[in-house]
């Protein structure tokens, strides 16, 4: 599941895994983990990583990345997510990820663009 997360941290190219993986182990980021019992055995179905910044508007929880499989089983525990960013006084969750979270996440929107242009 770390080569998935590595890999969906990568497709995007907002952030670097080492970069991530250095804020969780400090301390300024979270790794939160869906787990499910298979067999008896213990799998983990998805992983995400949030951290909270501070902007001009008030704080932010930042979902920097989130991999997993059976979508349907963890996508509910983004609540709690959520209410762990309220918790902690933040005003909005705000997610970096692909056009295609906005068909199955219910009330967010997409209010702004990130634009790239390559220097050649």
């Amino acid at each position: 599941m770390a080569q998935r997360l590595q890999c969906a941290i990568s497709r995007t190219g907002l952030s670097a895994f080492a970069d991530v993986e250095r804020d969780i182990r400090q301390g300024r980021a979270l790794l939160w983990l869906a787990l499910s019992r298979d067999e008896g055995d213990v799998a983990i179905d998805a992983v995400a990583t949030t951290r909270i910044e501070q902007t001009d508007a008030g704080k932010v929880c930042v979902i920097v990345a989130c991999e997993g499989r059976r979508r349907h089983r963890w996508l509910p525990l983004i609540g709690g997510i959520e209410a762990y960013a309220k918790a902690e006084g933040c005003q909005r969750v705000r997610i970096f990820g692909r056009k295609g979270w906005q068909r199955v996440l219910e009330g967010y929107a997409q209010t702004h663009v990130i634009m790239e242009k390559e220097t050649r």
